[in-house]
């Protein structure tokens, strides 16, 4: 899976020790892609998942990153520039802005501290984070948003999430608006109703049947169903797809 280190292509993926964006890591390495990954409070999962990808012919690093915490951005920079030298390289190709946090709570339960901890993680660290490292970007690379399938339906007790997830889908637009002259095309891929939001599978049967029942396919999408599309994403292959909002979720509420 090794290729030359010019000509390999080189990921930044954030909340990629986990769930989607664990898959999108494994599957962009399997395209031969090498992978950064990042990871917050559990540094043993970020490295499970490095190490998975470099013990199967891949390359990979995880670094500690929390999106939260814009103060750290700058000093994250530095540590993806070094990595990207030790690979030969002193740009990347593609950033996944994956990592984020849901809260179920509703609006009239909704406290100013869940409502400012949902827009840093899920937004005001989306927008600084990819502000520090675009100058970092190979002309010709992409920007991925994960956004969600709640900023097009209604759901109850993801109000706040639902919202800020539909200020990316806008905010990428702007994204491909003005690093057009870099060439560098941004798109986001918005999730359905996905199993490892639902307790992990473990959540109350009735309630993931009757989400199943309202999907075109007859069920939960799970990890690798994003992970396996992101992943194929990346490359020249979607080279005029720009400025898109593009759901994964089997046809959920059609």
């Amino acid at each position: 899976m090794e290729t030359n280190n010019h000509n390999q292509k080189i990921a930044v993926i954030t909340g990629g020790s986990r769930g989607i964006g664990k898959s999108i890591a494994i599957n962009a390495a399997k395209r031969g892609i090498a992978v950064i990954l990042t990871y917050n409070n559990n540094p043993e999962q970020g490295k499970a998942v490095a190490e998975e990808i470099n013990a199967n012919g891949g390359k990979a690093i995880a670094l500690k990153l929390n999106v939260a915490d814009i103060s750290t951005f700058s000093g994250f920079a530095d540590e993806v520039s070094k990595t990207l030298k030790d690979w030969g390289r002193d740009s990347f190709d593609y950033l996944v802005n994956n990592a984020g946090i849901a809260q179920r709570t509703l609006i009239k339960d909704t406290t100013e501290a869940i409502f400012d901890e949902l827009i840093n993680v899920n937004f005001k660290g989306v927008f600084f984070l990819t502000q520090q490292l675009e100058p970092l970007m190979e002309n010709g690379g992409q920007i991925i948003n994960i956004s969600s399938g709640l900023a097009r339906f209604a759901f109850p007790t993801v109000a706040v999430y639902g919202a800020i997830k539909a200020g990316i889908d806008s905010l990428t637009r702007y994204f491909a608006k003005e690093f057009a002259d870099k060439k560098i095309r941004a798109n986001s891929v918005a999730p359905g109703a996905i199993d490892t939001e639902f307790g992990g599978g473990k959540g109350d049967e009735s309630h993931r049947q009757q989400i199943a029942g309202m999907t075109a396919l007859g069920r939960l999408g799970e990890a690798d169903d994003v992970g396996l599309f992101v992943a194929s994403m990346l490359s020249d292959d979607s080279r005029f797809v720009n400025a898109q909002r593009i759901e994964i979720s089997g046809g959920i509420y059609i």
